[in-house]
């Protein structure tokens, strides 16, 4: 297999271990303990992207609760289940198995009141579980592997947990909470509550979610949508008695035209429509038709101007042809905020500390981090692994970063943590 992606430019492996400069002496045993778990965090990353947790697949996504949460509850964590929430049945994508995943939240904070760090990750991918993309393949070299979900974000959650269990190791009392979730990659619709419910107890927010290409953090996202439009008519025969007919199909075509003036990607405003559905046979007026489509936005006075503008499509209840939009704008985006930049401040210090380099950048992406920052919880969300291809069958892996980011995510949860400033 051909290496894929070349390292990124900056970085230093295995940071300043041992300089006596930029880390303290407890800090280096930190490193050190994430050096000697190389090997072991590779075949726990083997383990993961093993299960294939695409698809609402329920005997994966249990194993891999199943595996985290006793890790988690090994370093003395206080495991809860949060029962999941239903999601609009209109969504495109939505889960005809029945299996709606509940959401784990881990919590150790030791009765602290501040330096309390949630930690998100997703167990799930958007890999078919039955398609033939199922394993970790590494690359000759060993630099780079490919395999579903290996950075999106199966990487993310080993590092993450094994961070947590070298904190311990070391006798860093961190205060932290970790939770695990099934369908970040469908909306986070069964989760969203049980997020934001954690977000208000703790002071820092750290989500899993890949770097972005550059190995650079997240520091801004836009906010994200679900839209159908769902249009009536009525159904004829096309040869006989085509003008008694009303094509639903035709109307539709005049929405989808209508929602391709929408867009302003220079103020960050777009609209993407697809899937859609429509009559059954050429033959027949279609009596019926849809699409679905996502928005993104950059603040809530764009995302109300697209509800707005979306809304006007609709029609009276008893038109012909009908046209009917159901919305869901549930991911708000996510601004550049004292807070949150002073929280990627203190990952950046923790990085260059390591002789690592972390640029910030925006991105039009959104995640479980856009939910955590809207309830009010400071959060940077590109803490995970390196890596690209996401979402595709070339979906890779830079394997130092498995190393690389599991220092830096240990250092940063230990200086965040009440009483674990990781001070000599």
């Amino acid at each position: 297999m051909a290496t894929r992606g070349p390292r990124c430019a900056g970085f230093v492996r295995y940071g300043r271990l041992d300089s006596g400069v930029a880390l303290s002496e407890l800090e280096q045993r930190i490193v050190r303990a994430v050096r000697d778990r190389e090997s072991a965090l590779l075949e726990d990353l083997r383990l993961h992207v093993g299960l294939p947790t695409g698809g609402f697949n329920e005997e994966a996504i249990e194993a891999t609760r199943s595996l985290l949460t006793g890790r988690l509850t090994a370093l003395g964590a206080d495991h809860r289940t949060v029962e999941a929430d239903p999601k609009p049945a209109w969504l495109s994508g939505s889960n005809d198995s029945g299996y709606q995943p509940m959401t784990s939240v881990c919590s150790r904070l030791g009765g602290a009141t501040s330096g309390r760090v949630l930690i998100a990750g997703h167990m799930d991918t958007v890999h078919d579980p039955a398609g033939p993309f199922q394993e970790l393949n590494v690359a000759p070299d060993g630099k780079t592997a490919v395999g579903p979900g290996c950075v999106d974000m199966k990487g993310g959650l080993v590092i993450a947990v094994a961070a947590l269990e070298v904190l311990e190791e070391v006798g860093v009392p961190a205060s932290w909470s970790f939770l695990l979730n099934g369908d970040e990659e469908t909306g986070t619709y069964h989760s969203e509550r049980a997020i934001r419910a954690a977000a208000k107890d703790h002071d820092f927010g750290l989500a899993l979610e890949p770097a972005l290409p550059s190995g650079a953090l997240a520091i801004e996202r836009v906010g994200s949508g679900q839209f159908m439009i769902e249009t009536k008519g009525r159904a004829a025969h096309a040869g006989r008695e085509f003008t008694k007919g009303v094509s639903a199909v035709t109307k539709l075509a005049e929405c989808i035209l209508a929602v391709s003036e929408m867009p302003e990607p220079a103020r960050g405003r777009t609209l993407n429509i697809g899937p859609v559905r429509g009559g059954v046979a050429t033959n027949a007026v279609p009596d019926s038709a849809a699409a679905w489509g996502n928005v993104r936005f950059p603040d809530a006075a764009a995302a109300d101007e697209i509800g707005a503008m979306l809304d006007a499509l609709a029609t009276p209840t008893d038109a012909m042809p009908g046209v009917v939009v159901r919305r869901s704008f549930n991911r708000p985006a996510k601004p550049l905020t004292p807070r949150t930049e002073a929280l990627a401040m203190r990952a950046r210090s923790a990085a260059e500390d390591l002789g690592q380099s972390l640029p910030f950048e925006k991105t039009g992406g959104v995640c479980d981090g856009n939910i955590m920052q809207d309830a009010g919880l400071p959060t940077i969300d590109t803490v995970g692994v390196r890596g690209g291809g996401l979402h595709t069958p070339d979906e890779w892996i830079d394997l130092t970063s498995l190393v690389e980011r599991c220092q830096m995510l240990a250092i940063l949860i230990a200086r965040l943590s009440a009483g674990g400033s990781a001070a000599d």
